[in-house]
C-alpha cells in the first residue's frame, strides 16, 4: 500500500499526564482512523508533537501505527530535526518498519540553509535512508518557494512530492501549475481544503483531518464527484471547526476533538497546555453542527 493520495490524518500521540506515549492508545487511534474510511496516516509530525519524540519513542510509535495499519493504509513517518545527520538517523530506524515514506521538515531553529544547502539536506536524506521524501514546507524562517521545491522534486529523484502548510492558498495553486510529472502536492491550508482539492491537489495531510476524518473523506468524495454544492456545505462546517480548534495549541485542540468522537487523544506534554475552556465550548459547538447526516453520502 504505497499510493499516496486522498485523506492522510496526522495522528496525535497520546501522553498520559506523566508525559508518556500511551501505545494502546495510539493503536485504538489507528483502528479508529481506518473505521472512518481514511486513505492514509501520517505519524510523528507537528500535529502528533514529532519534535517531543526522542529517537527510541518515534520508532516504537511508527512500529504501533504500521503494525496496527497492517497494510489497510500507507503510513507516512514524520521527521523533525536540525540537522541532516539526525534525519538520517530517524529514517533508517524505521526504515524496516514498511512506512510508505518520510515526511521531513526544514530545520527549523532560526537558521535557514542556502538553497543549495537544502537541496542537499533533502538530496542526502532520500539516498541515505532509500525511502521516497515528502518535503514539509512548514517552516516560516526556512520556506521553500515553489521554485526552489520543483528544483528538488526534478534534481532528486526520491523526494516524490510536498506538503504545503504555509497557509496561502496561492502557493498550492503555484506548486500545482509548477510540480514534475509524477510528484505530489498534499494540501495543509486545513481552512481552504475545499478549494485545494477542486485546484486539483493530490490529497491532504492537516490537522483537521484528524479533528473529523469522515467528514474530511465526505469532501474529497464531494469534490471528486463534482457535487459543490455538497461540498462548499460541508467546507463552511469544517471552517467553524477549524476557526475553534485553530491556535498555539493545535495538537491539543485535535486530541480534544477526537476524544469527544470516543477516540482517546489523551494529554498534550508539557508545556503545551491542553485545550481552554474556551476553545473546549467552541470544538463542542462545531462538532454538533458535524452531524452524522451532513457527513453520510447522500
Amino acid at each position: 500500500m504505497t499510493q499516496l493520495h486522498g485523506i492522510i490524518p496526522p495522528t496525535t500521540t497520546p501522553f498520559t499526564q506523566d508525559g508518556d506515549i500511551d501505545l494502546a492508545a495510539a493503536r485504538a487511534q489507528v483502528r479508529w482512523m481506518i473505521g472512518q474510511g481514511v486513505h492514509g496516516l501520517a505519524t510523528g509530525g507537528s500535529t502528533g508533537e514529532g519534535h517531543t519524540l526522542d529517537p527510541d519513542e518515534f520508532r516504537r510509535l511508527i512500529a504501533a501505527t504500521t503494525e496496527e495499519a497492517a497494510g489497510q493504509v500507507p503510513v507516512i513517518a514524520g521527521i523533525i530535526t536540525d540537522s541532516t545527520r539526525d534525519a538520517i538517523r530517524r529514517g533508517k530506524a524505521v526504515a524496516d518498519l514498511g512506512v510508505a515514506a518520510l515526511q521531513v521538515t526544514p530545520v527549523h531553529y532560526l537558521f535557514r540553509p542556502d538553497d543549495a544547502a537544502m537541496l542537499g539536506h533533502f538530496r542526502a536524506i532520500s539516498e541515505a535512508t532509500g525511502l521516497p521524501v515528502i518535503i514539509y514546507n512548514v517552516v516560516p524562517w526556512s520556506y521553500l518557494s515553489p521554485a526552489l521545491l520543483t528544483r528538488i522534486m526534478a534534481d532528486v529523484p526520491g523526494v516524490i512530492g510536498v506538503k504545503q502548510s504555509a497557509g496561502d492558498l496561492k502557493l498550492v495553486a503555484d506548486l500545482l501549475t509548477m510540480v514534475p510529472a509524477g510528484k505530489l502536492i498534499f494540501s495543509a491550508v486545513d481552512a481552504l481544503l475545499y478549494p485545494s482539492f477542486t485546484l486539483g491537489a493530490h490529497g491532504a495531510i492537516a490537522a483537521i483531518l484528524s479533528a473529523v476524518p469522515r467528514a474530511c473523506v465526505a469532501l474529497w468524495d464531494a469534490v471528486a464527484a463534482e457535487d459543490h454544492a455538497r461540498a462548499r456545505d460541508l467546507h463552511l462546517l469544517l471552517l467553524a471547526l477549524w476557526n475553534a480548534m485553530a491556535g498555539d495549541n493545535l495538537p491539543a485542540c485535535t486530541k480534544f476533538a477526537q476524544t469527544l468522537q470516543g477516540c482517546p487523544g489523551l494529554s498534550p506534554r508539557a508545556p503545551m497546555p491542553p485545550a481552554s475552556a474556551g476553545q473546549q465550548a467552541a470544538i463542542r459547538g462545531a462538532l454538533a453542527d458535524l452531524t452524522p447526516r451532513h457527513v453520510a453520502a447522500e
